[in-house]
């Protein structure tokens, strides 16, 4: 039953704020509360119940919407202000007055508080609320050891030791915060469902809830600015993304309920941290510069070296960055997996701090980011690829500090060249190309056109392009390529990618000839360079040996095909990407002759790996079943081609679309 102001007159009530009529969701967590109070129902005193997380989630808020709802459960509700002992005092003092205690107007503060406790003790069904505990230390004397009641407190602490049980409150879900930024808005009758509201307006604020990152008071704030000043939402979420420092500043006149603006709401945070260790703001701007969710602590310990000397101590010492996490899990200022071994951080946080630095402060966070990050991603091989993965966010915001940044650092162009062709390798050649294209562009400029990193840079965009379509593009960044290679300076030259990338794309418009030259060409370098059964080597045999097969030389392609598997399986083993390219190919070659009964498990054994290796609907996936599709056509197994072909068609859909040639020659 709904807490009103009729039947709180039969309640002891000293709740200092009147029911929000916006407050939208949080029905799921206002239920554990109520089953987390009541589960201890047998007991004298339950066990208190703490609502934990960032200033301006919305905790004080679900705190007081707790008390309306359930009030009526009470035979007395009282609100604490509990963020200093001068405020717990206070309140308690207050609480002596509404409950004329005899004690009420003792001098000695203590005799008072004392004094209420043992009301508390004595009188059953009440409900406790202390809200804004910073300090879990200063507010235990003020809370009951005994009696029949309720504890419900807020807190932006982490860790509640044995006080309290934590509910940590998460932002809202970009639905939910659109609901409360319209009904805020007035754009919204409050009991309204959001499929109510005008379509564009919907869209709108889930936009903006989602630039909001869900953040309650952030979605609040917002509502109410849209309704004094009063604009359209599209105008406030140009205005959000143009002027984002100047918005979060903004208070206006609006709900004087809401004294702080989201900045202000975290500034105090900001200075006690800082006076605690600057090494442990130094780590939350850091991570401001990363993109918000899951930043792996390896990219500090394997970044320590970028970081700064005063990072650097946290950084490089597992025991030191626990107690730095420690002082900034007391304001929930980011959160820590630590199965995960991750860092959780919300993004108008890191809105917030960025704000703040000047432009020197933003320059140089941005460069070690960049750094961190670029030390820490590794080489684009199939072990490497999880972390690849879980780094490539990273990457990306790295990405746009780079275009920002007047002079990148040098870091900058390995970053992207990885990402980039990472990318390629998981079929987001789109995403891929933009960080290809920058890559290129930035090595010009900080190493000059005759350098390795520009030979590589051309080399992953061509493969880029070559898969798009764009075969002429392809080969004129290729024939690049080869030009720099004989003048590179930086690492040994990469003439043999070069030329092996140009011959793959000769052999795509059937310029076999010309593809046959560059292929031994390259073949002869890399024997020269590594030995005979290097995998460059096994990659230079397996190229020719799909030339010789496209030309119908099998007897030629057969020994070739099946040195460049034998090498690859030695360095490799039997469940890797690469060896499925050679095993396909060794498959098709047997097809093409006719020898099905060859060909069916090698197709077979190709899927398998690429099924383990890859995500669903990768291409490489799509091929092996278009293989194995025309394999059981040719056998007169339509049925179980039909299967594998429309399985293999959906999938290549879903990445190049309906219109691209890929599909439409399938």
């Amino acid at each position: 039953m709904d807490m009103t102001t009729d039947n709180a007159q039969s309640v002891l009530w000293n709740i200092p704020y009147q029911r929000n009529p916006f407050f939208t969701g949080r029905d799921e967590v206002l239920t554990q509360l109520h089953r987390g109070l009541q589960a201890d129902a047998t007991l004298a005193l339950s066990h208190p119940q703490g609502i934990s997380g960032l200033g301006g989630i919305g905790k004080t808020q679900t705190a007081l919407e707790y008390a309306y709802r359930y009030g009526t459960n009470y035979n007395a509700v009282f609100w604490i202000r509990a963020d200093s002992i001068t405020s717990l005092t206070t309140s308690m003092i207050e609480l002596a007055g509404l409950l004329e205690l005899p004690e009420r107007y003792e001098q000695d503060q203590n005799i008072i508080v004392q004094a209420v406790l043992r009301w508390l003790r004595l009188h059953p069904g009440w409900l406790l609320i202390y809200d804004n505990i910073d300090d879990l230390s200063i507010a235990e004397p003020f809370l009951p050891k005994a009696g029949s009641g309720h504890i419900l407190l807020t807190t932006r602490a982490h860790a509640l030791g044995g006080i309290a049980q934590r509910l940590d409150i998460q932002k809202m879900e970009p639905e939910i915060g659109a609901l409360l930024l319209l009904r805020r808005a007035g754009l919204l009758a409050l009991q309204a469902a959001l499929d109510t509201a005008n379509p564009d307006n919907q869209s709108i604020a889930r936009s903006i809830s989602e630039e909001l990152d869900g953040l309650p008071l952030a979605l609040d704030q917002a509502g109410a600015y849209i309704k004094e000043a009063p604009c359209l939402l599209s105008d406030y979420l140009t205005r959000y993304q143009n002027r984002r420092g100047d918005i979060l500043r903004e208070r206006g006149s609006f709900d004087q309920e809401y004294p702080a603006a989201v900045a202000t709401t975290w500034s105090l945070s900001f200075e006690k941290l800082q006076q605690a260790s600057p090494a442990t703001t130094e780590l939350l701007t850091f991570c401001a510069f990363l993109a918000p969710d899951s930043i792996p602590e390896k990219l500090l310990t394997g970044g320590a070296a970028y970081v700064g000397d005063v990072l650097y101590p946290v950084a490089s010492d597992a025991l030191q960055l626990d107690f730095a996490c420690k002082e900034v899990l007391r304001f929930s200022l980011f959160h820590r997996e630590a199965d995960r071994r991750t860092i959780t951080m919300h993004r108008l946080v890191q809105a917030i701090l960025q704000e703040n630095l000047l432009d020197d402060g933003r320059i140089l966070w941005q460069q070690r980011a960049i750094n961190a990050v670029s030390g820490t991603f590794p080489s684009v091989e199939y072990e490497n690829w999880s972390d690849c993965q879980q780094l490539l966010p990273h990457a990306q915001v790295c990405a746009k500090w780079v275009k920002q940044l007047p002079l990148p650092p040098l870091q900058s162009v390995p970053l992207l060249l990885r990402a980039g062709y990472y990318l390629h390798e998981h079929a987001q050649d789109n995403e891929a190309a933009s960080l290809l294209e920058q890559s290129l562009k930035v090595a010009k400029n900080l190493y000059g056109s005759n350098h390795q990193l520009v030979a590589d840079s051309l080399n992953n965009l061509a493969l880029v392009y070559q898969t798009q379509g764009k075969q002429r593009d392809a080969e004129d960044l290729l024939l690049q390529a080869l030009s720099v290679d004989a003048q590179a300076q930086g690492k040994p030259s990469g003439r043999a990618r070069s030329l092996n990338n140009l011959a793959n794309l000769y052999q795509e418009q059937s310029r076999y000839r010309d593809a046959e030259t560059l292929f031994l060409q390259a073949l002869e370098l890399d024997v020269q360079q590594y030995g005979s059964d290097h995998v460059e080597v096994a990659t230079d045999l397996n190229n020719l040996a799909l030339l010789y097969r496209i030309q119908g030389r099998y007897q030629e392609a057969e020994p070739l095909a099946r040195r460049a598997l034998a090498i690859k399986e030695k360095e490799h083993g039997h469940n890797h990407p690469a060896i499925a390219k050679n095993v396909n190919n060794l498959a098709a070659l047997y097809y093409e002759q006719g020898l099905y009964e060859k060909a069916e498990p090698l197709y077979k054994r190709a899927l398998a790996i690429r099924e383990l290796v890859y995500e669903e609907g990768h291409p490489e996936i799509a091929n092996s079943l278009n293989n194995l599709a025309l394999l059981y056509e040719k056998q007169g197994e339509m049925t179980q081609a039909e299967v594998y072909f429309r399985r293999a068609l959906t999938m290549k859909i879903a990445v190049y679309g309906e219109k691209h040639q890929t599909v439409l020659s399938a």
